[in-house]
């Protein structure tokens, strides 16, 4: 089982604030895996890995945020300053961090016939 305790320090956090962001966070990890991975528990061997995971989607979801956070940069205009951003970073993140760890994660997947 994933530590909360462990993500925090990970991330550095501090305190009980996003106690509740954070363990959701694992838990959504954690299902992520499982699902992908068609097996029932996490097997030690992915703890690392789910915890990388978790600490990817924790800075880039913006969880608990009221306001979705902006994406990067798409012009810069110096006089008079004016910045555009890209819509949000967040736009498809979750796809893509499983791909990020599929290397890792093909080596537990069991194959389900329906």
């Amino acid at each position: 089982m994933l530590a909360l305790e462990k993500l925090k320090l990970l991330l550095g956090v501090e305190g009980e604030a996003q106690d509740f962001l954070l363990q959701f966070t694992l838990d959504s990890v954690e299902e992520t895996i499982l699902n992908y991975c068609n097996i029932k528990e996490l097997p030690q061997g992915l703890e690392m890995t789910a915890y990388r995971m978790a600490m990817d989607l924790h800075r880039n979801e913006n969880l608990g945020a009221e306001e979705s956070a902006p994406g990067s940069i798409s012009s810069l205009t110096e006089g008079d300053t004016s910045v555009s951003y890209n819509s949000c970073v967040t736009d498809g993140y979750k796809d893509t961090l499983l791909k990020a760890y599929e290397k890792q994660l093909n080596r537990y997947r069991r194959v389900v016939f329906r």
